[in-house]
C-alpha cells in the first residue's frame, strides 16, 4: 500500500499507527481525516445551535441596511417589514442564519481541523507562510463582508429606484437574506485576493515580474469581476468592491517586488561568496 507523509497529531490526541520510518498508511490518514471532519463539524453543529438561540438579535443586525433605506422603498413607512411567501419560509431563514453564525463562531475550530491535516504535508518555509497567510485571511475577509454590509442599503436603494411610483416593494425574507450572504461572501473572498498573490510569490510559484507585466489586464480583470460577480450589479457597489480591490492589489505588488529584490540580493550575495571561494581555492598553491 501506498505509503503518505506522518500527519502529527497536536497536544495529547492519540497517533495512528505509523511505520518505522515515520511515514502512515493511506487508512490512517483516511481515518484522521475522518476525525478532523467529524471535530469540524460537531463546532460548527454547536455554533448552529447557538445561532438559533440569538437568533432575534442576529436578524435586527442583518435587516440594518434594509432599515437604512428611504421610507418610499419599505413596505411601510417607517417600519423594517419584510414578506414571508411560504409556510416554510421562516424556519429556513432560521437555518440559514443559523448556519452563517455557526459558522464564523466555530471557524476557530475547523480552520484549525484544516491546517493541522495539511500542516505535515508542507516544508518548513511553506508551513511558516501559511501560518501568517491563515491569521491574515480572517481579518480581511471580515473587512471585505464589513464594506459590503456598509454599502448594500446604497445599492439596493439605486435598485429600487429604477421601479414606478405606483410599484410596492415586496421584498421576502428568503430574498434578502439570499442577497446579504451572496455580497458578504463575495466580499470577503475577492479581500482574500491579494493576499493569495503574495503567498504564491513568497513560496516562489508567482514571480513579481510576471505580475507586473501584466498588471493592467489584472485591473481590467478586477473591474469586470467586480461588474459580474455583485448581484446588484449596481455602479456605486461595484466600485465599492473594484477600487478596493485594486488598491490591495497594487499594495500586494509592492510586496512581491521587495520580496523577490531581497531574493535577488541574497543570490548575488551567495554567488559572490561562492566565486570568492574557488577563486581562493584556484590560487592556494599546490604542495
Amino acid at each position: 500500500m501506498a505509503l503518505l507523509k506522518r500527519s502529527s497529531p497536536a497536544g495529547g490526541e492519540s497517533r495512528p499507527a505509523a511505520d518505522l520510518d515515520g511515514r502512515m498508511s493511506l487508512m490512517d490518514h483516511l481515518r484522521e481525516l475522518r476525525n478532523r471532519l467529524v471535530k469540524a463539524i460537531l463546532g460548527l453543529t454547536l455554533g448552529t445551535v447557538v445561532g438559533f438561540v440569538f437568533f432575534d438579535r442576529l436578524w435586527d443586525f442583518m435587516v440594518g441596511p434594509y432599515c437604512r433605506l428611504p421610507a418610499a422603498y419599505k413596505l411601510k413607512a417607517g417600519e423594517c417589514t419584510l414578506v414571508q411567501q411560504s409556510v416554510f419560509e421562516g424556519f429556513m431563514v432560521n437555518l440559514q442564519v443559523a448556519l452563517m453564525f455557526g459558522a464564523v463562531v466555530a471557524a476557530p475550530i475547523w480552520l484549525y481541523q484544516i491546517w493541522a491535516f495539511v500542516t505535515p504535508g508542507l516544508y518548513r518555509n511553506e508551513r511558516r507562510y501559511s501560518l501568517s497567510f491563515l491569521g491574515l485571511s480572517v481579518p480581511l475577509f471580515a473587512a471585505g463582508a464589513a464594506l459590503a454590509y456598509i454599502t448594500m442599503d446604497k445599492g439596493l436603494s439605486l435598485l429600487f429606484g429604477f421601479a414606478p411610483d405606483n410599484v410596492i416593494q415586496l421584498i421576502s425574507m428568503d430574498q434578502y437574506v439570499g442577497f446579504l450572504l451572496a455580497m458578504l461572501v463575495i466580499f470577503g473572498l475577492s479581500f482574500e485576493v491579494p493576499l493569495l498573490l503574495v503567498f504564491l510569490n513568497f513560496i516562489g510559484v508567482l514571480p513579481f515580474r510576471l505580475v507586473s507585466k501584466h498588471q493592467r489586464m489584472a485591473i481590467f480583470g478586477m473591474f469586470v469581476f467586480a461588474a459580474v460577480a455583485t448581484p446588484s450589479q449596481d455602479p456605486i457597489t461595484m466600485l465599492a468592491l473594484a477600487l478596493p480591490m485594486v488598491g490591495m492589489f497594487l499594495l500586494a505588488e509592492f510586496i512581491m517586488y521587495l520580496h523577490d529584490r531581497k531574493k535577488d540580493e541574497i543570490e548575488a550575495q551567495r554567488q559572490r561568496e561562492l566565486e570568492e571561494e574557488l577563486d581562493g581555492t584556484a590560487s592556494t598553491p599546490l604542495d
